[in-house]
């Protein structure tokens, strides 16, 4: 069975949630609390979640008439002091063979462990980083075990800025002897700003820098989200347009509309 995962789909997906959260949630959702919504976007916050993150690239240097699109679904488990993070892609990209392909990208995982006190407003964290070449087209991932680090930093201090990074390298050391080998390194701030009764604004732009090939790819984002609380699930959707500032490689996305759907079920 052919997996489909692009723009049109993402977009109807999108609507849905919107729709959702102004008409029906509202009805059903009650007011998160302050530390609520301050955790609602740390990366390090000790509940269970499940996110959907869709990067929607309407146009590609170099690639003329060219998009893409991916999808990511987040799976987040505390245990103890750590924090583990399961992340499956789903992209369709342009290949020079057919129009596109889309499918299972490359499996990645990391695990956190809190080196501050887990009830403090400022957490950081680090730990081990693995890549699973699990891409069911050549297109679609690097074809090699990567391993690497992962660190991260949450600071919410104050009940109206929230802000920190997540900064992750991996490098290949097994798998397909044909393809390149691979070094690369990710950098994300982030902020959020609170403007009062869920709703935010936000700039949560991955930087990536490839090592290996000496290309990169720097935007710089600006959004807004809604954070709901229903029951003991905390809802938190958003969209942000990333504009990229700095660039190097045939490829890069120019633009990106990054829009998501957080998860997190309070104890």
């Amino acid at each position: 069975m052919k997996l489909t995962v692009g723009p049109r789909s993402a977009g109807f997906i999108l609507a849905i949630c919107i729709v959702l959260f102004t008409t029906v949630m509202p009805c059903l959702a009650q007011q998160a609390s302050e530390r609520e919504l301050k955790q609602a976007n740390n990366p390090l916050a000790n509940f269970k979640a499940f996110n959907v993150h869709n990067y929607w690239i309407p146009e590609l240097y170099g690639l003329p008439d060219e998009s893409a699109n991916r999808t990511w679904l987040r799976f987040v488990v505390p245990v103890d002091r750590w924090i583990i993070r399961a992340s499956a892609p789903l992209p369709t990209v342009p290949t020079a063979e057919a129009d596109s392909k889309s499918g299972l990208g490359d499996i990645n995982a990391f695990a956190a462990y809190l080196l501050t006190d887990p009830s403090k407003p400022r957490q950081f964290g680090v730990g081990p980083l693995l890549v699973a070449p699990t891409a069911t087209d050549d297109a679609l991932g690097s074809g090699k075990w990567q391993g690497g680090a992962a660190a991260v930093l949450f600071d919410a201090t104050s009940p109206q800025i929230q802000w920190g990074g997540l900064l992750t390298w991996q490098g290949s050391f097994a798998g397909d002897d044909d393809r390149e080998d691979t070094s690369l390194l990710v950098a994300q701030p982030f902020a959020m700003f609170q403007l009062g009764k869920g709703t935010y604004l936000r700039s949560a732009a991955s930087w990536t820098f490839d090592l290996e090939n000496d290309d990169y790819n720097v935007p710089i984002g600006f959004g807004i989200g809604k954070i709901l609380k229903v029951d003991k699930t905390v809802f938190n959707i958003f969209v942000e347009p990333q504009f990229t500032v700095l660039h190097r490689g045939v490829g890069q996305p120019a633009l990106q509309i990054f829009a998501g759907l957080n998860m997190q079920f309070t104890k």
